[in-house]
């Protein structure tokens, strides 16, 4: 099956990408049911047969990951090339694919000139792996530890390039068609570019084609939305989406909030705790995860962890502890470990799971608060440039 994106066989590494189709038509990846039986309908078939022929169209993009409508071969030829002259089956442009040496994949992907966002891959966490998706191009909530949050806003994701970021993925991963068995990607996050909750209706609409049992099938309760506490659109999250809830935390109160994650001036933490009781279907099986970046000096000591305790009484959590990840400037440093571990002993005394989240892709960029930083300050197209030449001198060496 041929896809979009494939390995490279001169080195292994290096994405090759299909620029063969058109990029001036629509394209069908990405798109709703309902906008596939608007598809079948613009394309001649009958209003009576247009949603078993979207359907089909489900199938063979979401289940089979098909970039060639050669490929659906329930469909006529006649009927797919009709749909051939009036639609697509790319994906966004993969600009590069950063591999770290504890296997994280970083994809740089292209939505329209000038505007990129970033999507990771992390291997061996949860039931196998999770891939960490934007929702914006951009960040408006300059979280003062977060690197992605002193890139100014760009724009709201749509659906079709959310779920893109997760087609690009499978692509390179080679997971098509869909299998409950070995899968490598088994969980969603939207923990990378941007608030997903300022960007609710398009992430709902992303979740519903991704979570779908008959396409990428990544169920509801295997995808987690985090926020920095958007208090309105909290519960509206869990009534459209039933999706895990994460919270961006950080602090226990309100003054260090305010400067760790300004939001917190317009939400604070009475306001953003009630509204994470009031959650949808919140249980012991169903519980909030609370991310805590550890902060040297700043919010680690061990009455901070017995506060986050008491802030946390009542609500069925797991807390997330995060090392620190450093990019060029930042004004802040990682805890010592020990003391990151004594932090988590005082937690877990209480009662609360808190993993210490291993760094990952701190190599490339690709860590926790750290998303665009590379692309942000080089251009995709001289990094693309760059790696090239290193290939090209590497070759000339070896000859």
């Amino acid at each position: 099956m041929n896809h979009a994106l494939n390995i490279d066989a001169r080195n292994g590494n290096a994405p090759r990408i299909d620029e063969t189709t058109p990029r001036a038509l629509p394209s069908l990846a990405g798109m709703t049911r309902e906008e596939l039986r608007l598809v079948a309908i613009d394309c001649g078939v009958d209003e009576k047969k247009a949603k078993m022929r979207a359907d089909q169209l489900w199938r063979w993009i979401y289940h089979y990951g098909v970039t060639s409508f050669d490929e659906m071969t329930n469909i006529s030829k006649d009927l797919r090339a009709v749909i051939a002259e009036k639609y697509a089956l790319h994906r966004p442009k993969l600009i590069d694919r950063q591999v770290s040496v504890d296997g994280t994949r970083k994809y740089l992907i292209e939505l329209a000139p000038g505007v990129e966002c970033e999507t990771v891959f992390i291997p061996d966490v949860a039931r196998s792996g999770a891939l960490c998706v934007s929702s914006q191009v951009g960040c408006t909530l300059n979280c003062t530890f977060c690197h992605t949050g002193t890139q100014a806003l760009v724009r709201n994701l749509t659906a079709a390039e959310i779920v893109a970021q997760v087609m690009i993925a499978r692509d390179d991963l080679e997971e098509w068609p869909t299998s409950n068995e070995n899968r490598k990607i088994t969980n969603i996050v939207f923990m990378g570019m941007g608030e997903p909750l300022y960007n609710l209706d398009h992430v709902a609409t992303s979740i519903d084609i991704i979570s779908d049992g008959e396409g990428i099938a990544i169920s509801r309760r295997r995808t987690t939305v985090s926020t920095s506490g958007v208090v309105p659109k909290i519960k509206e999250l869990g009534e459209l989406t039933g999706t895990m809830l994460a919270i961006s935390l950080h602090a226990t109160n309100d003054p260090l909030r305010d400067e760790l994650v300004p939001l917190n001036k317009k939400y604070p933490l009475k306001a953003l705790m009630e509204a994470i009781r009031a959650y949808p279907g919140l249980s012991n099986s169903k519980r909030v995860t609370f991310e805590y970046v550890m902060l040297k000096g700043v919010n680690d000591s061990l009455a901070e962890a017995k506060a986050l305790v008491k802030l946390l009484k009542g609500i069925p959590a797991k807390i997330n502890l995060i090392p620190f990840n450093p990019w060029p400037n930042s004004p802040y440093e990682c805890s010592d470990w020990d003391q990151i571990e004594a932090f988590a002993d005082v937690v877990n005394k209480a009662g609360y799971a808190s993993p210490i989240r291993t760094p990952r892709g701190r190599d490339i960029f690709a860590a926790c608060g750290q998303l665009r930083s590379e692309s942000q300050k080089v251009k995709a197209s001289v990094l693309r440039k760059q790696r090239l030449e290193a290939e090209g001198q590497s070759n000339d060496a070896g000859s």
